[in-house]
Order: structure tokens, then sequence, then C-alpha cells
């Protein structure tokens, strides 16, 4: 999805935003955030059950034959809908939406941000074909920091998904989070936080 030049672009940025904070920061991209695999079986459903009306309406077959069409238009439709570009489409926004925020909060446990000595872990996430985007902070940080602080990161990163610069996006995206950690969580002059999270972009 990502080259691997952007993904060293994002390391870099990460190295650089913590470098002023005791915050971490941890960026995960997703393709799909689901595959929604009963999309498909539910407009091939919808598909296959209007057939009957046509046929009996339009013409003079059997049941038995308008019964073999309509198995065929099923299996028809399920190939047709279920084309990864397509079946993306037949899915409601809002359901894409929860989804990929599903997703994100899973990867936020997956990766252990939680597991912080301070609590400070912050997830930049990503669902390319939902064009969703999400900033997920760990306890420690979102006492401090209203959620919609994050907004700008966001917004951010969804406008570069759209223009099909996911790299560019989490760089920026990454500055503004840097940018929000360092002004409530700075790094004391001296201070050597131990390592707990690798600097890097993770593809799923």
């Amino acid at each position: 999805m990502i080259p691997e030049s952007d993904k060293q672009r994002v390391a870099d940025a990460i190295r650089a935003a913590e470098a002023k904070t005791m915050g971490e920061i941890y960026c995960v991209v997703a393709q799909y955030a689901s595959r929604y695999p009963l999309a498909p079986f539910a407009w091939a459903s919808v598909f296959a059950l209007l057939i009957p009306l046509w046929a009996i309406m339009l013409t003079d077959e059997s049941a038995g034959r308008i019964y073999v069409v309509q198995l065929a238009g099923f299996a028809f439709a399920l190939a047709f809908f279920s084309l990864p570009r397509l079946r993306i489409h037949l899915v409601p926004r809002a359901i894409q939406r929860a989804r990929a925020h599903l997703t994100a909060m899973r990867q936020f446990a997956a990766q252990g941000l939680h597991k912080s000595r301070e609590r400070t872990g912050v997830l930049i996430f990503a669902a390319q074909a939902e064009r969703y985007a999400t900033v997920i902070a760990d306890e420690g940080i979102h006492q401090k920091v209203d959620p919609e602080t994050w907004n700008g990161a966001i917004d951010v990163l969804i406008a570069a998904i759209k223009d099909g610069r996911p790299g560019d996006g989490f760089v920026g995206a990454v500055e503004r989070c840097g940018a929000v950690l360092a002004e409530h969580f700075p790094r004391p002059p001296g201070a050597v936080q131990p390592k707990e999270l690798p600097d890097k972009l993770v593809e799923i």
C-alpha cells in the first residue's frame, strides 16, 4: 500500500516528534477495515428475490424454470457484488465508520499501546478503503488533552488519503500529534525514556 521510502519518512517523523516528548507514537494503516463478507450475499439475495416477480409478469415460464433462473441470478449477482472495488460501495457509510473505528481500537490493544509505563501511547490509524482516520490516545494523555485536539491531524491524514498520498498524510499527522504531545508532555532536558514501541508505520 505504501512505498518503503514513505515508510522511512514516517519513521523519521516519529523519531523527530518523540525527541521532544515523553509520549509514544505508533502508526497503523489498513487497506480495508473489514472485507464485509456478508454484503455481497445480502445484495445478491435482494437481486434474486426480484427475479420471480419480473419473470411471472413478463413470461409464462414454469415455476421450475423460474427457480433455476433465480438460482443462476443469485450466483451471477454474488460473483459481481463480490468484486473488491465494488464491495466497499455496498456497505452504508455509517457501518464503514463503525467497523473502521472498531479495527482501530483493536489495533490499539494488539500493538500494546496501553502498556506503556506512563500511559502516553498514541495510535494514528487509517483505513484506506473506508477513507477513515482516527487518533486514539491512552489514558495518561486523554486526561489532559481534549479528543477534539487531534482533529487537525485526522483532517490532514484523511485529505492525503483521498488524494492518494497516504505517506504525506501520516507524516503530517505525526508532526501535529508530536506538537500536541510536546506541549503537554515535554521531554525534560537530559531525560531518557526507554523505547517501548518501534518507530514505524505498520500495514495490516
